[in-house]
């Protein structure tokens, strides 16, 4: 048996002696198992609930009587985005996004119903997942697992006769990695369990349970690394306790939660009142399609009349108010799209310069990591809200266009002559989202990923230094 794996199996004996060792592992191993149950049961619990409830508002709209298409149009509708399978893992910020939209015309809804404005302030420091738990918690046990894996050996006087009997210091070090890392490993594996059970209970792809094994498993490797260079650089198993503390209050609790704020800071996003008031203002410069004065409009007959060669609007083969609600229609959409893009893009620019973070605290290239795997960072909200606005927009345009074809602009004007049948309505407000494919999700996961490469890489140089100076200070 090599000198490594004697110092590993020896540093286990003496973990499996260690009481507060064990009993740490055990309840992380438990509270582990508990998170990933109770996300999965929350996760099928909601995503059944929100396929519920889209099935009744598909009904109930389909089962509208006969109606003018207009009021259709005002009547409405409601989408609800389906859950990733992978997001029992990690949640990410579908907490906060909201997850139901109402759709009509004339208007751009927000996605409401978070469930961060439903429930205490508690749920603002993290949900109970497996990967909150793999985040915060795992590094901390690692912290009083393995802070005194070379401290104590010194304190000891056990290093100076390791190193008598020939045995290298790069050896030493390594030995109590390995050993720190199949604690690690341990802690990882009702997790693993669980990325395996949703694998093989639903559709997520291998690929992205994969890249969420690998993320953690380099975000503990970086810790194990970590924990022993500085046991190494310290005379006294004490101080390198506190300073290991430090460092994760900073790296996973302060920094963190630090960084969103500098980012906001520097890139404010408008308040909803203040982009209400710009909308209005820029939909009141549109032009007002039920003024027969306004200047757009009146421009806009002049063009229908001349397309279809008649002097009047009652003459045309067509509906003329169907036409001045699909025109309308189109105009608000657009400035509506341009609002919706710019805030998309405002929210990604304070993406971009939280990551810059990344590399004084790799957690948060792992939560990039994390959310992306799991199909819950902002991408795939946008994509949710992008394609509900595309659906919404062509639900709106189909009811206006029932409303140019099959009501004449004479019959518009009666009550009783204004109503088409009843079975124009099935199959159209049907919502059917598309999720991006893995590799879409792999190529935003790869500059997080190589983040914590480069972070592993860094610090196993500093182990490599650690063991040379562990070496010359006990000759």
């Amino acid at each position: 048996m090599s000198a490594v794996l004697r110092i590993a199996r020896e540093e286990w004996r003496l973990l499996r002696r260690d009481r507060v060792a064990v009993l740490g592992l055990t309840l992380l191993l438990l509270l582990t198992a508990v998170a990933a149950f109770t996300a999965w049961d929350q996760r099928h619990s909601a995503d059944a609930q929100r396929s519920r409830h889209q099935a009744q508002v598909d009904h109930e709209f389909e089962a509208q009587p006969e109606r003018h298409p207009h009021r259709m149009v005002h009547y409405g509708h409601f989408v609800f985005r389906p859950l990733n399978p992978l997001a029992a893992f990690d949640s990410g910020v579908d907490a906060y996004t909201g997850h139901t939209l109402y759709l009509e015309g004339h208007r751009q809804n927000s996605a409401n119903f978070g469930d961060v404005r439903q429930s205490s302030l508690l749920l603002r420091f993290g949900q109970l997942t497996p990967a909150f738990v793999l985040q915060v918690l795992a590094p901390l046990l690692l912290i009083f697992i393995g802070h005194g894996s070379l401290a104590r050996e010194r304190e000891s006087g056990t290093l100076r006769v390791l190193l008598a009997q020939g045995i290298a210091p790069r050896q030493i070090v390594a030995g109590k990695v390995l050993a720190l890392s199949a604690v690690a490993t341990l802690a990882m594996l009702p997790a693993l369990l669980a990325l395996l059970w949703i694998g093989l209970a639903t559709t997520a792809p291998f690929s992205l349970a994969a890249l969420l094994a690998a993320g953690y498993g380099l975000w503990l490797l970086i810790w194990a690394l970590g924990i022993v260079a500085l046991s190494a650089w310290f005379a006294r198993a004490r101080d390198a306790l506190v300073a290991l503390l430090a460092l994760w209050v900073i790296s996973v609790v302060l920094l963190p939660r630090l960084a969103p704020e500098l980012a906001t800071a520097a890139l404010p996003l408008p308040t909803r009142f203040e982009t209400d008031i710009a909308v209005t203002r820029d939909l009141a410069s549109l032009g007002d399609s039920h003024n027969a004065n306004d200047p757009y409009f009146a421009e806009f007959k002049k063009k229908v009349l001349a397309q279809y060669g008649v002097g009047r609007v009652e003459d045309l083969p067509v509906n003329y108010k169907g036409l001045l609600g699909m025109e309308g229609e189109r105009l608000t959409s657009a400035l509506f799209l341009r609002y919706a893009t710019a805030s998309f893009e405002r929210q990604a620019a304070q993406l971009q310069w939280v990551d810059r973070f990344a590399w004084l605290s790799p957690v948060i290239a792992l939560r990039r990591l994390s959310m992306a795997a799991a199909g819950t960072d902002l991408d795939n909200y946008r994509r949710f809200v992008e394609q509900a606005e595309r659906h919404r927009y062509r639900l709106v345009q189909e009811l206006n266009r029932l409303q140019a074809e099959k009501l004449s602009y004479a019959s518009d004007r009666s009550s009783r002559d204004s109503r088409i049948s009843a079975e124009h309505w099935q199959g159209m407000a049907d919502f059917h989202y598309e999720a991006a494919a893995p590799r879409e999700a792999l190529r935003r996961a790869a500059p997080a990923a190589g983040v914590l490469l480069l972070w592993l890489a860094g610090l196993a140089a500093v182990l490599a230094l650690a063991a040379r100076r562990l070496g010359r200070i006990t000759r």
